[in-house]
């Protein structure tokens, strides 16, 4: 073919050549994925380039001038610099003080004291396990009709009936295992140095009767609480579970996690699959908004439902597409980070949410209209199988779910505080790798519910579960909803 030549395709044949580029494209996109997974950043963060930065290294071309060689002699007197001390962090106030004086040798009987050095020093002491020696005397109680009675008290109530662990040995336990995330075997390790040697069988059979027979019962009522809310965030994370139906493999189940975030409250649901059965069951009765991904599960779950989009699962899409298409990609992160830089104004105000609705009224709208246009006209010169167009297709779909955050100011512009919630799920997965059944995956549901809201409402959970470990057994039906951690 001569230079210049013009070559005449049909339009089938132009058709299939846009097929190839796209999946061109989407070959590129997902190589590019895989190296990002292997040695790419993990952060999302988008920064925009300062044009009044200057670049390092890229520095104007020095012109070539003569050498001239000169000698120049002066003298200067250098000042003397005080050495810096590193300043010490106080010790916390709270912590309790043991004082130790220390007289020095050899001081006679008439020396006056005038004044004394206050060192502190913060120490360690290991966990003080005990055995608590319950004695309950056993009277003779002599009868006017002649019968013989044995009086003796009652046996205080115990999380395990019958059992030999505590509240407070149980809930050091659970706290282990879903707070700090250490599996029995090694929990069973660090008591071992303290010369306790417990199978972690026995600790893990300790840990599933407290949840299944006494902790449930708080979260039933949590369950029961969070949908009486009208807004609610969900999403879901797997979990492994040993099963009998796969031995030697694992069964995929599935954690969906639903948070009020007004009142804080967290609720983890088992499930065997991610089908739609789950999120109906639990949402059934309720009535407002669902904010999610775009996951299509979180779809027709009731007539009462509406739904709201995450603006970070949207700025993830364009990230991942900076690579594919930097342009229209920083065009979208930059109206992004626009809308992030009005929550964080609305969030270091410490506005209402009336005011935080005003604000987004007033700011937010034309951010997301412009977004919304430029989305809109762009959209016509992109291929859809690449990274920037299936950003496109995702944002597009999803806009009246995504833009709906402006219209209530107790809604979050994306589903952060959820996805905070399930981090714990995934640390735990890495120590302990899977769930040993079905029920020992539901009562874990259960602990990570607890836990998460504690966590919310900045409550110990040791001492929430000592309390409720100690409490529950003997406590009214209908007063446990008082035990739900809330501040």
């Amino acid at each position: 073919m001569s230079k210049g030549e013009t070559i005449t395709i049909s339009k089938q044949e132009y058709q299939q050549l846009l097929e190839y580029k796209s999946e061109v494209e989407l070959l590129k996109h997902q190589f590019a994925q895989l190296q990002r997974m292997l040695f790419g950043r993990k952060s999302e963060r988008f920064v925009l380039p300062d044009p009044n930065q200057g670049v390092l290294f890229d520095l104007p071309e020095e012109k070539a001038v003569e050498e001239k060689t000169e000698e120049i002699t002066y003298t200067r007197s250098v000042p003397k610099k005080e050495k810096k001390h590193p300043l010490r962090t106080p010790l916390p106030a709270h912590l309790p003080r043991k004082e130790e004086l220390i007289e020095p040798d050899n001081v006679p009987e008439n020396a006056r004291k005038i004044g004394e050095s206050i060192t502190e020093i913060l120490e360690y002491t290991p966990a003080n396990i005990y055995v608590r020696k319950i004695i309950r005397p056993k009277y003779i109680v002599d009868s006017t009709d002649e019968r013989t009675q044995i009086a003796i008290a009652p046996m205080p109530l115990l999380p395990i009936p019958k059992g030999n662990a505590g509240a407070s040995m149980i809930a050091y336990i659970l706290v282990s295992k879903f707070v700090d995330h250490l599996p029995y075997s090694r929990i069973a390790k660090i008591l071992k140095r303290q010369n306790l040697h417990i199978a972690d069988s026995t600790l893990g059979g300790w840990a599933n009767k407290a949840v299944s027979d006494t902790l449930f019962l708080v979260y039933d009522q949590i369950q029961n609480e969070i949908i009486k809310t009208d807004y609610l965030m969900a999403d879901e994370t797997p979990i492994p579970v040993l099963t009998e139906d796969k031995p030697g493999a694992t069964h995929q189940g599935y954690f969906w996690v639903y948070y009020d975030p007004v009142r804080k409250m967290v609720l983890f649901d088992y499930q065997k699959s991610r089908g739609r059965e789950g999120p109906r069951h639990v949402l059934k009765g309720f009535k407002g908004f669902v904010q999610s991904d775009g996951y299509a599960a979180y779809n027709k779950l009731g007539s009462g439902i509406e739904y709201l989009a995450c603006m970070a699962h949207l700025r993830r899409k364009f990230e991942i597409a900076l690579d594919n298409d930097p342009k229209r990609a920083e065009k979208v992160l930059t109206l992004i980070q626009k809308l992030y830089s009005i929550e964080r104004q609305a969030r270091e105000a410490e506005l209402s949410y009336d005011q935080i609705k005003q604000l987004r009224q007033e700011k937010a709208v034309p951010v997301l209209e412009e977004m919304e246009k430029y989305l809109i006209e762009e959209n016509h010169y992109i291929l859809p199988r690449s990274a920037i167009g299936k950003a496109f297709k995702y944002a597009l779909q999803l806009w009246p779910r995504i833009k709906r955050y402006v219209d209530d100011g107790r809604f979050k512009i994306d589903n952060n505080l959820i996805e905070n919630s399930i981090r714990p799920v995934a640390i735990g997965r890495k120590n302990y790798l899977f769930a040993g059944s079905h029920n020992g995956a539901k009562n874990a549901a259960i602990m990570y519910s607890l836990m998460a809201t504690c966590k919310l409402n900045e409550i110990d959970p040791y001492q929430w579960l000592k309390k409720a470990l100690e409490t529950i057994p003997g406590y009214p039906a209908d007063q446990i909803p008082d035990m739900i951690p809330e501040k």
